[in-house]
C-alpha cells in the first residue's frame, strides 16, 4: 500500500473557529481541528488569525492532547512563511517544548521539532 501526504487547504475562518472551539470544549474530535490548524498554518493569508488559533489551542488543550505538539509545529510553519511570531507565541512554543522534553506523554515530540524549526527560521535562542 502506497500512502501519500496531502496538506489540507486553508479553511474559512468560521470553519477554523468552529473546529477549534468544538475540540477544546470536547464537542468534536481533534482530527478536524488538526486539519484546520495545519491548513491555516500552511496556506492561510492572515498570520495574526493563524497564530491566535495556535495560541488558543496550545493554552487550552488538555495535557496529553495531540493538539499540543501540533500547535508548535504549526507555529513553526507560520514563522517560516511570515518571518515572525509574537512574544506570546514564542513563549508558548518554548513552554510546550520544555513540557515535551520533560514528559512526552504530556506533549508529543512535534513540539521539540517545531521549536527547533522556529529557532532556525527566526534565528533565535
Amino acid at each position: 500500500m502506497h500512502r501519500t501526504l496531502e496538506n489540507p487547504p486553508a479553511p474559512a475562518r468560521e470553519v477554523v473557529t468552529e473546529a477549534l472551539e468544538g475540540a477544546l470544549d470536547g464537542r468534536s474530535a481533534a482530527d478536524h481541528t488538526a486539519e484546520a490548524l495545519v491548513g491555516i498554518a500552511l496556506h492561510g493569508d492572515d498570520r495574526d488569525f493563524a497564530e491566535h488559533c495556535c495560541v488558543q489551542t496550545g493554552t487550552r488543550a488538555a495535557p496529553g492532547s495531540p493538539l499540543l505538539g501540533l500547535t508548535v509545529l504549526c507555529l513553526s510553519h507560520i514563522a517560516r512563511r511570515f518571518g515572525r511570531l509574537s512574544d506570546e507565541a514564542l513563549d508558548l512554543a518554548r513552554s510546550l517544548a520544555q513540557r515535551a522534553a520533560a514528559d512526552p506523554a504530556d506533549v508529543d515530540g512535534r513540539a521539540l521539532d517545531g521549536c527547533d524549526d522556529i529557532r532556525t527560521f527566526l534565528y533565535l535562542w
